[in-house]
């Protein structure tokens, strides 16, 4: 029996980690939120339908810009902002936040600082909030965080840091193509500490003796369901092909992972689809 969902929004997967390191995703279309984990193996046919609506005004757009949203509200938005994706830019302070109050609520509140394992080593930040969630999207198989900090700002601030000796991006295609080899996180956070101990010291500093707080956290170990990874990586696009159909391998990352290719469910937010499957 073939299962057709009603049109809706696309939005981003959302993800759930186990105790025992196992990741479940769904699928959001619209108010339907369809479990993805039991249909590996199984044939799956997502259907664009030419309509994309912003995911914060409902006005419809012929572009989706920051991932889901309309031009007017990617330019007025804070979450818009080009400091979301350069934290270390944040101008909050400076009273020039396109949203005051949204900036009090997601930058002004603590903020990890952590080494993941994804296509290799790499650095990156979240809300405390986001944890394990930030991971989960990054496709990381192993996650460790490194330091807690009072501020977006001040997370950037170590990123940066950190981002002159490791990685601060993943490479996709590699992530993609199968798990990378561990690595004891705990041993690479060790060897980074005395590289950067002047800069957090400056940070220290400028914003305050516990502005900054080095810890001693458990690797966290991440699990995706995938039945197996493909050697050549094509991606689907749906302004290119508003079909995309196959049988599903795998989930990693916001990837959905065919026998075909990979479509990046995330950077086609707000994309009005359907889904069939059995």
């Amino acid at each position: 029996m073939t299962t057709t969902t009603e049109i809706g929004a696309l939005r981003k997967m959302t993800a759930q980690l186990g105790a025992d390191g196992q990741i479940s995703y769904q699928l959001p279309i619209g108010e339907q939120l369809v479990e993805l984990n039991p249909l590996i193996g199984k044939e799956l046919t997502l259907v664009y339908h030419q309509e994309i609506r912003c995911c914060h005004c409902n006005r419809k757009t012929k572009k989706s810009y920051s991932q889901g949203f309309c031009y007017p509200c990617m330019q007025k938005l804070a979450q818009c902002d080009m400091c979301i994706m350069k934290p270390e830019t944040c101008h909050f302070e400076q009273g020039t936040c396109r949203e005051p109050e949204w900036g009090e609520t997601h930058c002004m509140i603590p903020h990890y600082v952590y080494l993941a394992n994804t296509s290799g080593l790499k650095v990156g930040i979240t809300r405390h909030t986001q944890i394990p969630t930030r991971w989960i999207d990054q496709g990381a198989t192993q996650a460790l965080p490194i330091f807690k900090v009072s501020t977006r700002l001040q997370s950037g601030l170590v990123e940066t840091a950190l981002a002159e000796f490791i990685a601060d991006k993943t490479n996709w295609r590699a992530m993609l193509k199968g798990n990378a080899d561990a690595m004891d996180l705990k041993q690479k956070a060790a060897e980074l500490m005395p590289h950067i101990s002047e800069r957090l010291d400056a940070i220290r500093i400028k914003f305050g003796a516990d502005a900054v707080e080095q810890l001693d956290e458990a690797v966290v170990e991440l699990h995706y369901p995938v039945e197996q990874f493909l050697t050549k990586i094509s991606s689907f696009n749906f302004d290119k092909q508003p079909i995309v159909s196959g049988t599903l391998l795998g989930i990693k990352g916001q990837y959905l992972i065919f026998d075909s290719g990979v479509i990046n469910i995330r950077k086609f937010g707000s994309y009005h689809i359907s889904a069939q499957f059995s």
